[in-house]
């Protein structure tokens, strides 16, 4: 269970590496949801076929990268993206610096998502 102490913290790192971003990220980042919660929920993590017992998702781009988007879309869900908190802390271990770098890696991943990036392109930026 994660603290309101620990909480803070980490949505703390989490506001000052959003501020880091360049001004074109973050306007985008303005139109899609960021939810931030301490576990994936257990309905996400069912709907993905992922055990809730050893996983560490840490994070989640739900909906339609912008590179694979078209007037076909119109009418669709909105976008959002996901971090969790507990298994970023968890895989981050107990540093602050190697949290803040977990949380920023999880960032960019999904950020990465969302801009058409899949999983060996987020891997070999070190995003993976």
């Amino acid at each position: 269970m994660i603290s309101p102490i620990q909480r803070r913290r980490f949505d703390g790192l989490l506001e000052a590496i959003i501020e880091e971003l360049p001004e074109n990220i973050r306007e985008v980042m303005e139109e899609v949801p960021l939810i931030v919660e301490d576990e994936p929920p257990r309905d996400v993590l069912e709907e993905m076929a992922i055990d809730p017992h050893t996983t560490d998702l840490c994070g989640l781009h739900w909906g339609i990268p912008i590179t694979k988007r078209s007037v076909e879309h119109s009418g669709t869900m909105p976008d959002r993206m996901m971090l969790f908190r507990g298994p970023i802390m968890r895989v981050a271990g107990r540093r602050r610096s190697e949290l803040e770098t977990q949380v920023r890696i999880t960032l960019l991943h999904e950020i990465g998502h969302h801009f058409g990036l899949d999983e060996d392109d987020l891997t070999a930026l070190g995003y993976g």
